[in-house]
């Protein structure tokens, strides 16, 4: 069969069979689309414009299948996003335990370990010399997983249909990407690399050793694997020393993984006196309540609005989005991304403008908008839509919250302490957060943000082999609690749906 061919934005040529959509000839382009529904044409982000065609239009390109040749411009504008790769790091004694290491007398080149955090939208990447543990380089990609679905079920969901681990096989390529990138920064070779340690969410754990997630997507979602695990690099499809190890962190139960293992080691959880709540807020919210007696964990469902996915201007934290929104002298102010002109809202811009939108009362607790669609600038707007998706994820969370207090028998003010974890949590608004009733009122002055927790537990996991143990002892000792099963959830989610009532003080700064 004869191929068609497909012109993108006047200089990349492509040739597809007859019954592609557009969406799928950008991926085969390379030009990385955004489509964070998966191409079900609902996000509304696959936006391109059919310049030469029987049928010149705007449209979606999941939506428009390829039957002639075609000139197309794509109208998603790519720019560089923010990920975040600091954490606080805590030290630790280098023993790697790597049978192929070599002594540090007898090595002939500078020897080191990776350490990665595999997260649903973002990869962090870190080098470390095997021999005092010190950074040699850091590096992060997006997750190249995220063309094809923004949120997890998504993306298992699109392994099983298509059965040929691409999502496994892209995810692999983008870690030896990394590596290779990694090495070079640092002037060594990527078999100078002796081992590296993986901490990801449970999706992601089982999309990367190319795991069935058919369990995963339907109730009630039992993973494949728990316990953590010590593979040969190579087997794995990862480009290292030819004995070099690789540590998959346990997970926890069902969607609470590796991720959030790795960020209990990080934060030393186990050894905490005082009470103590741990929020990584994503499109799976993680959340962990406890202290050294007792560790309850959750997750939640609160999909892809924190990252802009369903949000009609939402973008991830790129140039151009905006992050933060104040009320100053009566009217609305914000800053850009990079300061560049804006051209969507990103999560935690979003978060702070519905948190001025109810102390200005042009929201009702309800989560009615009196004025729909609300301008922030000329073209961008927040619609009575956002609003509800912003509802629904924020609802997630907080019942989290309250149902795992409800199963340790403590109430909200008896928690001292609470540690964000994870890029959202790193750049919102403590103040915004508490005032649209994601995270309860009374605990805003005892947040404090811990960057990326999960990367940094993954360090501790490669560096020195009893934390990598310790990582699976913290996660064993932790309950895992599934929401869904509890009677109370329906109920308690409901109930935070609302915004809680705002006193007659604006938001002035």
């Amino acid at each position: 069969m004869s191929k068609i061919k497909v012109v993108f934005n006047k200089e990349k040529i492509i040739f597809v069979e007859k019954g592609t959509t557009l969406l799928e000839a950008e991926r085969e382009a390379g030009l990385k689309p955004d489509s964070p529904c998966g191409g079900q044409g609902k996000c509304g982000k696959c936006k391109v414009k059919i310049i030469c065609g029987s049928h010149v239009s705007e449209n979606l390109a999941c939506q428009v299948t390829v039957t002639e040749n075609m000139e197309v411009e794509t109208l998603s504008q790519e720019t560089e996003h923010k990920i975040l790769t600091e954490g606080n790091y805590r030290m630790t004694d280098v023993q790697p335990g790597i049978p192929a290491l070599p002594n540090k007398e007898n090595a002939k080149t500078t020897c080191a370990l990776a350490a990665f955090d595999v997260g649903t939208t973002t990869i962090a990447a870190y080098l470390l010399d095997a021999y005092d543990g010190k950074i040699l380089a850091i590096g992060s990609i997006l997750n190249p997983q995220s063309e094809y679905a923004a949120d997890v079920i998504g993306r298992c969901n699109y392994e099983l249909k298509h059965e040929n681990n691409h999502l496994c096989k892209i995810v692999r390529k983008a870690i030896n990407q990394l590596i290779k990138e990694l090495s070079e920064k640092a002037g060594i070779k990527t078999k100078d690399i002796y081992g590296i340690s993986f901490a990801g969410n449970t999706a992601m754990h089982h999309l990367f050793l190319g795991l069935s997630t058919a369990k995963l997507v339907v109730a009630p979602y039992v993973p494949a694997i728990l316990k953590e695990h010590v593979y040969k690099a190579c087997d794995y499809g990862i480009n290292i020393h030819p004995e070099g190890i690789l540590r998959v962190l346990p997970i926890i139960g069902s969607f609470v993984g590796a991720d959030t293992a790795a960020c209990l080691l990080a934060t030393e959880f186990d050894k905490l006196d005082k009470l103590t709540l741990m929020v990584d807020i994503g499109t799976n919210g993680e959340i962990v309540l406890g202290n050294s007696e007792r560790i309850v964990a959750c997750s939640t469902a609160a999909g892809p609005a924190f990252e802009g996915a369903k949000i009609t201007f939402g973008m991830r934290g790129a140039a151009g989005a905006i992050d933060h929104v104040i009320w100053e002298n009566g009217r609305m102010k914000y800053t850009v991304i990079d300061n560049k002109e804006p051209i969507g809202i990103c999560g935690s811009g979003l978060l702070d403008a519905i948190s001025v939108m109810l102390n200005q009362k042009i929201i009702k607790p309800s989560g009615y908008l009196k004025e729909s669609p609300y301008y922030l600038t000329e073209k961008i707007y927040i619609s009575q839509k956002d609003i509800r998706e912003l509802q629904l994820a924020k609802s997630a969370i907080a019942a989290g919250i309250r149902l795992l207090c409800l199963k340790m028998s403590v109430e909200v003010t008896d928690i001292d302490r609470v540690l964000i974890a994870g890029a959202f949590g790193n750049y919102m608004s403590p103040a915004s957060a508490c005032t649209i009733g994601l995270i309860p009122k009374e605990l805003q002055d005892k947040i404090i943000g811990i960057g990326n927790a999960a990367g940094e537990g993954a360090k501790l996991a490669i560096i020195n082999e009893k934390e990598f143990i310790r990582a699976a002892e913290i996660a064993e000792k932790a309950e895992f609690i599934e929401l869904a099963f509890l009677p109370e959830f329906q109920d308690v989610f409901i109930e935070q749906m609302e915004f809680p009532e705002q006193d007659s003080t604006t938001q002035e700064e």
